[in-house]
């Protein structure tokens, strides 16, 4: 991200075309305009040490000048002040004045805040019980909240009943399940060098899950004649008839038998799809249409994915997830630093989507 103070005198390429039209007030706060068109939000990372904490911080200063009553908690454990990992120093969570938030019994009360309990979730978790507070005081915390996406949505609901207009959600590690539009309604993607230190790779990374991401949805009438279904692999066919084929998991595939392809050549996995539903599919025939809930359902390769187009198959989701922004950190924690102008650069061309260096947004 260009800082406003230097937007006068830099005249390189901007991280992508379609930034030469945004007004100046969009380099000043980018994306977070863009938030409030939904009520959850989801910070996802590809690999630990992407920035997303650095991302949360500036949505969350940003929210707190413009008066967005905000609510966070966190999938996971996320503020810690050391890497557990690479013992290198992370950034802390800071919440403002009015902010809910849910975090774990330890965590709260090591709280660097001051603040009232709203209440006490008496379900325990490894951490003890779920606690939510609001902010009296500025100050730091650590966010340790659901370990389960069906208590996360109930998080969720709970942020937004104390009055939270955005309910946001850090993520841990490279959870992906929490950016499910089942669950927050919008995302934002963080990336960098610790996903690697070869640009080339970083890109090619990037890209295969922004694909994902964005990948098309069904119409209307037959995401409703689908979403009811909760298991197992179906064919449509050319009428729009849903056809159980008798394969209550598609990791038990192998064991099908008769022509999966007597219904015709579009199916629907109703959970997780591996590499080995991909290669079977095309093993069977070409020009196949594969419907999977959402994009977190997609657990194949790049190159099962790749094998799987090059035979004319194509992806669609019941649901799309709502891309926010993608934001990138140049460095790894190893220490290795990729250049910010070059890497958002190659990302935003190769995404066709903006890309915010999170070390320079202000």
């Amino acid at each position: 991200m260009i800082p406003i103070r230097t937007l006068a005198v830099k005249k390189k390429r901007r991280p992508c075309n379609k930034l030469r039209s945004r007004p100046l007030s969009y380099y000043i706060m980018p994306f977070v305009n863009d938030i409030l068109k939904y009520r959850s939000l989801s910070i996802v990372g590809l690999e630990k040490n992407t920035g997303k904490t650095v991302c949360l911080n500036y949505i969350l200063r940003r929210m707190h000048q413009m008066g967005v009553a905000v609510g966070v908690t966190s999938i996971g454990v996320d503020g810690e002040q050391v890497d557990a990992v690479f013992a290198t120093a992370k950034p802390e969570i800071i919440l403002y004045e009015g902010t809910h938030f849910i975090t774990s019994e330890k965590h709260y009360l090591g709280r660097q805040l001051l603040s009232d309990i709203v209440s006490v979730d008496e379900m325990r978790t490894s951490l003890g019980r779920l606690v939510a507070a609001r902010v009296l005081v500025r100050g730091k915390v650590l966010l340790s909240g659901a370990a389960t996406t069906a208590l996360l949505r109930n998080q969720i609901a709970q942020l937004q009943d104390l009055g939270s207009q955005v309910a946001i959600v850090d993520g841990a590690l490279s959870r992906l399940s929490l950016a499910s539009p089942t669950v927050t309604d919008a995302m934002v993607l963080a990336t960098g060098a610790a996903v690697s230190v070869s640009l080339q790779q970083l890109v090619s990374r990037t890209r295969y899950v922004h694909s994902l991401i964005c990948l098309d949805e069904v119409d209307e009438t037959l995401r409703s004649k689908l979403s009811a279904i909760e298991s197992g692999l179906w064919a449509i066919d050319n009428d729009g008839q849903l056809h159980d084929l008798g394969i209550s998991s598609v990791f038990l595939i192998g064991r099908a038998e008769g022509d999966l392809m007597r219904f015709g050549k579009t199916f629907f996995a109703s959970g997780a799809v591996s590499d080995r539903l991909l290669r079977l599919l095309v093993s069977r025939g070409k020009g196949i249409t594969l419907i999977v809930r959402d994009f977190t359902k997609l657990f194949a390769t790049p190159e099962a994915m790749a094998d799987f187009r090059r035979a004319g198959g194509r992806l669609m989701v019941l649901q799309r997830s709502r891309l926010i922004a993608v934001t990138f950190n140049p460095t790894s924690p190893q220490g290795f630093t990729l250049d910010s102008r070059a890497a958002c650069d190659a990302l935003a061309d190769a995404l066709q989507t903006p890309v915010y260096d999170v070390m320079r947004i202000e």
